[in-house]
């Protein structure tokens, strides 16, 4: 029989709400559970998969806010996997040694953790005699600048390897540098696989000997769209390496365009979303689906949907409420009036002062950097946690500035053009 094990990380159990649209009590108690959901669901996949063991590659728990409530279900269902005979391999990652519980947690004597320095286990012998090794290393504070490759000691003669490390490998865009390596050092190391942890999107860098990053198992907000999974891995006595993605289902957020192109009556629009929103819900593989709905196109209606944005959503949000599993996060409205074709027509004069400040004045150096200062300004007087969520980086900042600017900016247009005061009027 092979060796066998469900491979995940990035679980960040109880992570606090990223997201401002979650206005809905319903949907952010659902967001706000679906981490201990997800976890209680590998801990089933385990069980019923009849696996020799879970690795859990960094970041179990969310930093700072984590609480001993967060702790106590931890060890629960980390029991669970014992009274199973399964074994749990844990190393920490950047946000577990933020952690205030992180060393205060008694674990059941078939969890091991590993410390600071790396450090091989005997995982299992194979009814061959071929012994089965798990390697680790955990981070002792929340950063880690230079590889952690060289603590690992070589592969051990004649056995199957297995390496847990917490990496950002060779660097990847919104993540800070974590004991950065290339997958090809890994590969040269000469373990059988590596399981790694910390870049929340799935990839497999490496196969024959293999190097797989399995994503995060739930997505927190829009940013971690789709249906998130953990990898199953079989390894037998040749060191042949099988995988598979196992999806988990809980709660994936989607974007969702409608295109709402030459629609003129107001009841087509919603009739568009409520075909939009039925497939995608039957389509995606997940209890709840959670929706950032995008209207697009060029119809009519754009400057009277602009107008009566409050009411539009609050429809939308009434036809969500009839689709089982189905919750809109947030409405974006990118359509727009459609501009008179014919040489020698009048353009509507509000449309003529959209081309314009989409030509001179949303480009603006001067005006860009107007709205950044205001924006930042804002910034510093939110609490740092939920600072932190909406601006983290540079790139950040200057997205949520160009989006105040854009969107602040058709705010202003819709209400000069009186949208709502007729479909087609001015």
């Amino acid at each position: 029989m092979p060796f066998r094990f469900v491979h995940t990380a990035d679980l960040h159990l109880d992570s606090p709400l990223r997201s401002l649209a979650l206005r809905n009590a319903d949907l952010a108690e659902i967001v706000r559970g679906a981490s201990r959901r997800a976890f209680v669901k590998i801990v089933d996949l385990c069980i019923a998969e009849q696996v020799d063991a879970l690795l859990i590659a960094g970041d179990l728990y969310d930093g700072s806010q984590t609480s001993m409530n967060t702790a106590l279900f931890l060890g629960r269902e980390l029991r669970r996997l014992d009274e199973a005979g399964i074994r749990t391999f844990v190393i920490r990652g950047n946000h577990d040694a933020q952690s205030q519980v992180t060393n205060e947690l008694t674990l059941p004597p078939s969890a091991h953790v590993f410390k600071g320095k790396a450090k091989a286990v005997l995982a299992k012998t194979l009814a061959s005699g071929r012994d089965v090794y798990v390697h680790g290393v955990s981070f002792a504070s929340p950063h880690a600048p230079e590889s952690l490759l060289p603590a690992f000691q070589p592969p051990m003669p004649g056995a199957v390897n297995i390496g847990m490390l917490h990496t950002s490998l060779a660097g990847a865009a919104g993540h800070d540098p974590y004991a950065p390596c290339s997958a090809a050092d890994l590969v040269a190391h000469g373990f059988d696989y590596w399981a790694l942890g910390h870049i929340h999107q799935r990839q497999i860098h490496a196969t024959g000997r293999f190097v797989v990053m399995p994503g995060i198992p739930q997505g927190r907000d829009i940013n971690e769209a789709g249906v998130k999974s953990v990898t199953l891995v079989a390894i037998d006595d040749d060191g042949r390496t099988e995988i598979a993605e196992m999806p988990l289902g809980i709660a994936s957020f989607e974007r969702l365009p409608v295109d709402i192109t030459g629609l003129s009556e107001w009841r087509d629009v919603l009739d568009a979303v409520r075909q939009a929103l039925t497939r995608v819900t039957v389509d995606t593989a997940a209890e709840n689906v959670i929706l950032r709905v995008t209207l697009t196109g060029a119809t009519p209606l754009a400057w009277r949907l602009r107008h009566d944005t409050d009411l539009l959503r609050a429809e939308i949000d009434n036809i969500a409420a009839g689709i089982v599993g189905c919750w809109i996060e947030k409405l974006e409205l990118a359509c727009r009036s459609p501009l008179a074709e014919k040489t020698g027509a009048m353009l509507d004069p509000v449309d003529e002062l959209v081309a314009l400040v989409e030509a001179d004045v949303l480009p603006a150096h001067g005006f860009r950097q107007e709205v950044r200062a205001a924006v930042e300004d804002l910034l510093q007087q939110l609490p740092p946690e939920l600072r932190q969520a909406l601006a983290p980086d540079e790139d950040a900042i200057e997205r949520l500035a160009f989006e105040a600017g854009a969107s602040g900016g058709m705010e202003v247009l819709a209400h000069l053009h009186g949208g709502s005061a007729g479909e087609g009027s001015h």
